[in-house]
């Protein structure tokens, strides 16, 4: 069955070779793998996956910037990713999107959220996602306890946005008392602002359909089932199988190691009409040492991560806390090193906390 579907397929790809011109039926083909890209990057945004969301941005870049796809079609989506990657990164305040070393991920995602409104049909979903961009450009500053960098924010936004009088008021006394379990910022909380994003993405891909190769990959998936698990088996068999098995793994971790510890360059949609948006980070602001030594508050993040989110959740541990560039593979390896110091749980000892208050108190 599946042969019979590859060589229709082939059979009719090469009844089109004459009568059409091939550079068009590549920016045709190059669109539908960007629908693609772009549909596998939201699910992996409303899964929170971390890894897969930085590899699915590196190839969505790649496609964008391709000579044969029509960009001027697509740079609504790419506007869409940018934001996405913003709000992905947004408690990483040392993560930079705008050469501005002081606007930090959720700053620059208002600026760019300002910029689709007319890709949002529910005038009030958009309002919300703005009123909660504001708000939590502010509580997570607070959160990492940087009482200062809240004060920016609210500074930054007077002079480039417009919101209500009663919201800077708020939040300007949400500030002043740095207290980062305030009923307001409770209310309009992180999850909250994610949960309203995902919203606006299922909206979205409703009315601009982008599945179209999903739904032929399906139906060639659903065609497939009746054949027989013969070609699992042969390549089970076979050792030169294996050998490109265990080598094309081994490239994936490379691949994802590269993209969660080394910045990448600035990209902009290829277009005069628009602004310079970038969709992956430009640098790190070069305020925090990713090598530096684990402290007691690095170790605190970690044990309340786990207690949130549960053990091997690497990547939803790092949307919380502020890990100072590490990456989840970091988190792992020294969840182990708490596992064998018996650091973790509620099994700490007296000297054990004393120990982890003077770490503390010496690395700030």
């Amino acid at each position: 069955m599946e042969c019979e579907i590859k060589e229709e397929l082939a059979s009719e790809s090469s009844s089109t070779d004459n009568s059409v011109s091939f550079p068009l039926v590549t920016a045709v083909a190059s669109g539908w793998m960007l629908d693609f890209m772009f549909v596998s990057l939201c699910r992996s945004f409303k899964e929170g996956n971390f890894e897969a969301f930085n590899e699915t941005l590196s190839v969505f870049e790649a496609l964008f910037q391709s000579k044969s796809l029509k960009a001027d079609a697509h740079n609504e989506k790419s506007l869409i990713c940018a934001f996405l990657a913003r709000v992905m990164h947004g408690k990483q305040l040392d993560s930079l999107f705008e050469k501005d070393e002081d606007v930090m991920p959720l700053m620059s995602a208002a600026t760019v959220w300002s910029s689709l409104e007319n890709a949002v049909e529910d005038e009030g979903l958009f309002k919300e996602i703005t009123f909660l961009l504001f708000v939590q450009a502010v509580a997570v500053c607070l959160e990492k306890g940087q009482r200062s960098s809240a004060s920016l924010v609210l500074k930054w936004f007077e002079k480039r946005h417009t919101y209500p009088r009663n919201l800077g008021i708020k939040l300007t006394t949400v500030v002043t008392k740095a207290d980062t379990y305030h009923p307001f910022l409770m209310s309009f909380s992180f999850n909250r602002l994610l949960k309203t994003i995902h919203s606006f993405l299922d909206n979205y891909l409703k009315t601009n359909p982008c599945d179209f190769l999903i739904k032929t990959a399906t139906g060639f998936v659903q065609s497939s089932r009746n054949v027989v698990n013969s070609e699992p088996v042969e390549l089970q068999d076979s050792p030169v199988s294996e050998k490109q098995s265990e080598t094309t793994q081994k490239n994936k971790k490379t691949k994802r190691k590269l993209l969660s510890t080394k910045p990448t360059e600035a990209w902009s949609p290829d277009t005069a009409k628009k602004p310079f948006v970038s969709l992956t980070r430009l640098s790190s602001s070069g305020k925090t040492h990713p090598t530096s030594k684990w402290t007691a508050r690095l170790d605190r993040y970690l044990q309340d991560g786990v207690k949130r989110h549960g053990q091997g959740n690497w990547s939803r541990i790092l949307l919380d806390y502020d890990f100072e560039g590490r990456t989840g593979t970091m988190l792992k390896d020294r969840w182990r090193v708490l596992l064998r110091l018996h650091k973790t749980g509620t099994g700490i000892t007296a000297v054990t906390r004393l120990l982890l208050y003077v770490t503390d108190t010496d690395s700030d």
